[in-house]
């Protein structure tokens, strides 16, 4: 599929150049090839959810750093998974919840309705819900009030005015306040977690960081920004880590700021 979609190909060319702009084209093509590897491993283990149990999942996933998510939880007020695109980011969620840690999960629903059923249906099968665009507001507060857990993929382009621009890969990318803005309000710890292949092991690891130290210094829109950057940083770092785990596909950058022409020309 791929290979017959030139917008996607050229996306991630542009994404790649911008973000390595020191490496090969050899580097580059390997990284492209790994994604596309990562993508479709995870497509097929999507399929395979509906099998996965408490008894068996450990032959598919491993935990690491599960000490750093019972810490934030142990506080109280709730977690928010801070994660992203990042290799087999559906199973790293369902595989949580298989292990006794289900979670309320972000989602737009699909333009096909029969898949987004589907799509949800399978998500949920190990206890996790679904929390929509239209009520996302009030019902993440009272997950939070309730101590529970929220999972958030942060790593999107966004529109201006829901969002403002960070360094990302040494350029302005436009990134979402909410999660910040989330933290700052309820007091929730913000854990990273992602779920990448372990080659010695031939599993996925599953690795939660320990809870983020947020910016708080009382003046609201500094530390609202401070904060999205610090999200946008450690992501950036997690995807320099493993680079052939992300999804270039994503016109990360697309929303420039006010003045600026558009990057992606092509799309």
């Amino acid at each position: 599929m791929f290979a017959v979609t030139p917008k996607l190909r050229k996306t991630a060319e542009f994404n790649l150049q911008l973000a390595f702009p020191r490496w090969t084209a050899a580097q580059r093509a390997a990284t492209t090839r790994g994604m596309v590897r990562s993508l479709g491993w995870m497509a097929a283990e999507f399929a395979m959810m509906p099998r996965y149990t408490r008894k068996n999942i450990e032959d598919v996933l491993v935990l690491d750093g599960q000490e750093n998510f019972l810490e934030g939880q142990g506080r109280g007020k709730g977690v928010l998974f801070l994660t992203a695109h990042m290799g087999a980011w559906e199973l790293s969620s369902f595989a949580h919840a298989l292990y006794g840690h289900p979670l309320h999960y972000m989602a737009r629903p699909l333009d096909n309705a029969r898949l987004d059923v589907l799509v949800n249906r399978y998500r949920g099968l190990s206890g996790n819900t679904p929390i929509f665009k239209n009520e996302s507001a009030r019902t993440m507060l009272k997950i939070l009030k309730d101590a529970g857990t929220v999972g958030i993929l942060a790593d999107q382009n966004t529109l201006r005015e829901e969002g403002v621009f960070v360094d990302f890969f040494g350029v302005p990318a436009c990134t979402t306040t909410g999660i910040a803005r989330l933290a700052l309000h309820t007091g929730a710890a913000v854990v990273p977690g992602y779920a990448v292949w372990d080659e010695s092991l031939q599993k996925y690891r599953l690795r939660f960081e320990p809870p983020l130290e947020l910016v708080r210094t009382g003046n609201a829109e500094h530390d609202i920004f401070e904060n999205t950057q610090l999200f946008a940083r450690l992501t950036e770092e997690i995807i320099r880590t493993y680079p052939d785990h992300w999804v270039w596909l994503h016109a990360r950058w697309k929303t420039r700021p006010e003045g600026e022409p558009p990057l992606y020309d092509f799309l």
